[in-house]
């Protein structure tokens, strides 16, 4: 199949989810600050007025990307257990964030009633009441759950090479006395570490 193909439905029109396809590659190419919509246009070779033809803007382009990360979560093989499926459903939102660059700071302030978002959203909350939540625990832990997920994993694909040395070098007992003391904790465990102790705090009054 030719690139021109590939980018082109069978009547030889480009779509929008090849539009978004095309953005996608772009992101992993260039990151989150090469995305742009001239860029995804070069990618396909088309003028920049034709993905806006099918994008409008480039927020709603970011909107439509955004939801096309969560389409690589599964929902087969869930646990039974309502809280253990919350958990599990949150990983494979991690997953599904941290298998594109710059996944976490795309999809962080998007709202994209879109059908992926929409599904993800409904299963966690489902998750959440089938384990005995009141409604509005649900929702609210659901948008707890969604902001400390972004943020950390935004986190951890912004985070320096090992070996930086930047906070252990600014930190000493008389500037900062409760960071020194804490310093060997703060330096330690990895960030899949630090999710399961997030999240574990999060859903520590979601019943069993």
């Amino acid at each position: 199949m030719t690139n021109r193909q590939a980018r082109e439905d069978a009547t030889g029109q480009l779509t929008r989810t090849t539009v978004i396809d095309a953005a996608l590659q772009v992101l992993q190419e260039r990151g989150l600050e090469g995305l742009s919509t001239r860029a995804v246009a070069d990618h396909l070779g088309v003028r920049m007025n034709t993905v806006l033809w099918h994008v409008k803007t480039k927020a709603r382009m970011l909107e439509l990307m955004a939801d096309a990360v969560l389409a690589g979560i599964r929902y087969d093989d869930l646990p039974a257990v309502p809280r253990h499926r919350v958990r599990e459903l949150v990983g494979r939102y991690r997953r599904a964030l941290l298998a594109h660059r710059d996944g976490a700071a795309l999809v962080t302030g998007t709202y994209p009633a879109e059908a992926h978002t929409l599904r993800f959203a409904d299963y966690l909350v489902d998750a959440l009441l089938r384990a005995g939540a009141a409604e509005k625990e649900a929702a609210w832990t659901a948008w707890t759950v969604n902001y400390f997920t972004l943020g950390l994993t935004q986190e951890e694909q912004a985070a320096p090479a090992q070996g930086d040395e930047r906070l252990a070098r600014a930190v000493t007992a008389d500037t900062h006395p409760a960071l020194h003391k804490s310093m060997t904790y703060l330096r330690q465990g990895s960030f899949e570490d630090r999710f399961a102790f997030g999240l574990d705090a999060i859903l520590s009054r979601v019943p069993e």
